[in-house]
């Protein structure tokens, strides 16, 4: 029998069952758009996640303290208060970090502003003059606080864009007076808008100086991170290394292991993100892929189904002269038939799906997500798909060649 035949006759079993065909690929064809979506996704929110750090600027640091989680166990270890503003003053030491251009302290706490009866939810940063030129903020309207005010618990403020609006609407806030917290802060100068940065909207934010965050605001005296400029993207790898001397000089530490700060670059940032995100690709991806061993048992059920109902054509079949590996032949040719088109229907939708998904975060959410169509998963779904109709079709089709003729005649 010629195989052009052989995919006639698969095509023709299949037509005439055209309902229990759609329903047998159904498990497959959700778990090949599944685990097309999961990995799509992936990369997608990979995307967007590279682009935010990456709005940070290539030529910053970011210490933070606790040492470098390398599990769940160490999460708790960045809860520390092991940074001070001493600290900050030290990676301005160009004998110890020659390539420092800046280093800026950070107080942060989430509190409630109001102006008169206009009140508004936001995060304030406490910190220096520094922080103005490493993020390289402009000033709309009047000025930033200066370092004698860093320094000395001045009470004054500089409002981002988006809580000007709320609390003064287009007016000049300049002079004007706020609580932040029940303490009255005067307003010195408003950002330009700038939008969101990384993960963190910095018009919807109030700064002061690092000090007054500290002593009137959170009632602290460390800092909860500093931020580090170096000169050239060239010298980040030594800036940290400089930085990790430094801080480790300072804080009396002598095993690594014991290090109670860790320090990041971009690339770090980077390189963390992308082992994160290709590990949750690959477990959801797979929780998404017992739908295809699910699909798989589906078929087989089926096409054992399909022999039983066929046992007199097997039987007629044979009598005319066709041989146990037509037989064979025929019912792997159908299973293979079934999960390929399932796997088809599968990758289509998988993409269409996350097409979808990037225009929602695209349109409605304001991330750039990058639609990403993983190559590799489209052939590995069609791949898995014939592998699946022969695995679970093989034991039907054995069981369809091996019948009987004189037995599969006389089946009732």
């Amino acid at each position: 029998m010629l195989f052009r035949d052989t995919l006639k006759i698969a095509y023709t079993s299949l037509q005439s069952n055209r309902g229990r065909s759609a329903l047998t690929m159904l498990g497959i064809v959700i778990g090949i758009s599944s685990v097309i979506l999961m990995v799509s996704v992936g990369q997608g929110a990979e995307s967007i996640i590279l682009g935010q750090i990456q709005g940070f600027g290539s030529k910053n640091l970011f210490v933070e303290p606790g040492r470098e989680p390398h599990g769940p166990s160490d999460f708790s270890s960045i809860f520390t208060n092991s940074l001070k503003l001493e600290d900050v003053a030290s990676l301005h030491d160009t004998s110890r970090v020659p390539y420092t251009v800046d280093a800026a302290p950070l107080v942060i706490g989430n509190t409630r502003v109001t102006y008169g009866n206009a009140e508004v939810s936001t995060t304030y940063g406490g910190t220096t003059p520094a922080m103005q030129r490493i993020m390289d903020f402009t000033i709309a309207l009047g000025r930033f606080f200066t370092e004698e005010e860093a320094y000395s618990q001045a009470r004054v403020a500089v409002l981002g864009e988006k809580v000007r609006e709320e609390l003064f609407g287009r007016s000049d806030p300049v002079g004007e007076l706020i609580k932040i917290k029940r303490v009255t802060f005067r307003v010195v100068g408003v950002m330009k808008s700038v939008g969101s940065i990384g993960f963190q909207n910095f018009d919807d934010r109030v700064f002061v100086p690092v000090t007054a965050a500290q002593k009137l605001l959170s009632g602290i005296n460390h800092v909860n991170f500093i931020m580090v400029r170096a000169d050239s993207e060239a010298h980040v790898a030594q800036t940290k290394t400089d930085i990790i001397l430094t801080l480790r000089e300072r804080h009396g530490i002598q095993n690594p292991d014991n290090d109670d700060f860790h320090v990041s670059t971009q690339e770090d940032a980077a390189g963390r993100i992308g082992i994160v995100t290709d590990i949750l690709t690959i477990l959801l991806s797979s929780i998404a892929a017992i739908s295809l061993i699910v699909g798989g048992i589906g078929i087989m059920n089926i096409m054992l189904v399909s022999v039983t109902e066929r046992t007199r054509e097997i039987g007629l079949r044979k009598a005319v002269g066709a041989t146990t590996d037509n037989i064979l032949t025929q019912f792997l040719v159908e299973a293979v038939m079934l999960t390929l088109v399932g796997g088809i229907a599968g990758v289509a939708s998988g993409i269409g799906l996350a097409y979808s998904i990037s225009l929602v975060v695209t349109h409605a959410l304001g991330y750039v997500w990058n639609f990403a169509l993983p190559i590799d998963a489209v052939a590995l779904a069609f791949g898995v798909s014939a592998v699946i109709g022969l695995v679970f079709g093989i034991y039907p089709a054995r069981r369809a060649s091996r019948l009987n003729p004189i037995d599969a005649l006389r089946y009732e």
